[in-house]
């Protein structure tokens, strides 16, 4: 059975899921926006530079600064504003002679490091002069600064027992020894009905805030939202406005709405890389949440955008089943057409668009999809599009423009197959009244558009701006 087929028909056997979803949202509506200010730090989707994909928890201080000054001179004239160092910023590695990155082969984490109360601290190795100054040259530019952190306290601190900041409490006292991610050891999670366990967060969140972050990536903790609730009280204790980030999305718990929505953004798919595969993921999460209400200045997020130059720090001859999930070396395995069809995808989804790869070295296709105006705009509308049609493996998406619901706005024909297609293409196909007269345009093709027979490439599509005459 072909994949777009498969999600249309499960759709509907997530009406139940769905309409839970709903429920809670509506039960918790009127708290959490008595709880969130009335302008969101986030009004539109949040768009920037996340180093994971290209550097995995490997980037140096210099690296750094050289993907700022790219994303200083290209991506924030546009609109493009989050600077973020993913994982692996606190740990302690031998680098290779003559790079900055660690040795080959050496895969086991020399040391992480923490201050006497058991917050994680910069790597010495990575970042010897800490966090300051790709703080202040982001500052500089107006670019704000983010990071990321795994929920819990750090192994380390438990078995030295360090004590919790202005309590009389310890590391043991609040850690949940049998609560630990499956694809990170640094951290135990932490026992949120213990006494200095807010004390905990409160202190090491603090020390971020005093970093001068502006943006947080909470990792491994959308199951869990009493430690969700946690860090969003601390953020509110620095009095610094800091977009919080909520990952990962292998498992949103409908219940948890409520909760979520204290946050900016909340990942609902995986981790997503450079295949079919994972486009079909977000196209499925897509489905899953079109319909699901949810207040301005909360994001639902499909993960980091896999373009261009991608893990650096594996070697090219590191051998696949060495090279871990995310792969060696590489430019991106993307055609153009999956790449039109991914950003398309992300920008009528009001996904927030945080680039992943090389900056300094993006390709010209990458770079013309990224900076597209138009693509930008429409992600920007803040609004994510809902399907109008499925038809032989081509589905139509439509994205209305917000104040201008039913004059104008952005339509996307997608192939959902890898086989090339023709798709016959009507005002009604695209959810439009067929008795009005709109101006269309092909955003990709850079071209006023007319109705009828498109031939759509393998997995490509067509992305549309239309207004009424």
């Amino acid at each position: 059975m072909k994949f777009g087929y498969y999600l249309l028909k499960k759709r509907y056997m997530k009406k139940n899921f769905l309409s839970a979803v709903c429920l809670m949202i509506t039960l918790h509506g009127v708290t959490v926006m008595a709880e969130r200010t009335s302008k969101p730090l986030a009004p539109t989707p949040p768009m920037g530079w996340n180093s994971f994909d290209a550097y995995r928890g490997d980037i140096h201080e210099q690296a750094c600064l050289d993907n700022l000054k790219t994303f200083v001179e290209v991506f924030k004239p546009l609109g493009y504003e989050y600077f973020v160092i993913d994982g692996g910023w606190y740990r302690e590695y031998k680098l290779r002679p003559g790079t900055l990155f660690p040795v080959a082969g050496d895969e086991k984490i020399r040391d992480v490091n923490l201050d006497q109360y058991g917050y994680f601290t910069p790597s010495k190795c990575f970042f010897p002069n800490g966090f300051k100054p790709i703080a202040d040259e982001c500052h500089k530019h107006g670019v704000k600064f983010g990071l990321w952190i795994i929920r819990g306290i750090p192994r380390k601190a438990v078995k030295q027992n360090l004590p919790i900041k202005g309590t009389p409490y310890f590391a043991r006292d609040i850690a949940d020894t049998n609560s630990v991610c499956s694809w990170s050891q640094d951290n135990y999670g932490v026992d949120m009905t213990k006494p200095g366990s807010q004390e905990y967060y409160d202190g090491f969140i603090q020390q971020l805030a005093d970093y001068g972050v502006d943006f947080i990536k909470a990792d491994d903790i959308v199951e869990f939202p009493a430690e969700i609730e946690a860090v969003v009280k601390a953020v509110e204790k620095t009095g610094r406005p800091i977009t919080l980030s909520l990952s990962p999305g292998g498992r949103v718990l409908a219940d948890a709405i409520g909760t979520y929505e204290k946050a900016d953004m909340l990942r609902v798919t995986g981790d997503v890389w450079d295949k079919q595969f994972d486009i079909d993921k977000c196209f499925a999460s897509w489905l899953k949440w079109q319909h699901v209400p949810v207040h301005k200045g909360f994001w639902f997020d499909m993960d980091m955008i896999p373009f261009g130059e991608l893990q650096v720090t594996v070697s090219k001859d590191t051998p696949d089943d060495k090279a871990g999930y995310e792969g060696k070396h590489r430019f991106d395995r993307f055609t153009v057409p999956q790449k039109e069809t991914f950003i398309t995808m992300r920008a009528m989804s009001a996904s927030p668009l945080f680039m992943g790869g090389l900056l300094p070295t993006l390709d010209k296709e990458s770079l013309r999809l990224l900076t597209n105006k138009e693509m930008i705009a429409c992600n920007q509308n803040g609004k994510m599009g809902h399907m109008v049609e499925y038809r032989d493996y081509i589905q139509t998406w439509l994205t209305e423009q917000r104040g201008a619901e039913k004059d104008s706005g952005w339509a996307g024909v997608f192939n959902r197959s890898g086989d090339k297609k023709t798709a016959d293409v009507s005002l009604r196909s695209l959810g439009l009244d067929p008795n009005k007269k709109y101006n269309l345009y092909d955003i990709w093709g850079e071209k006023p558009f007319k109705t009828g027979q498109v031939e759509l490439e393998p997995n490509g599509c067509l992305f549309i701006r239309y207004e009424i005459q």
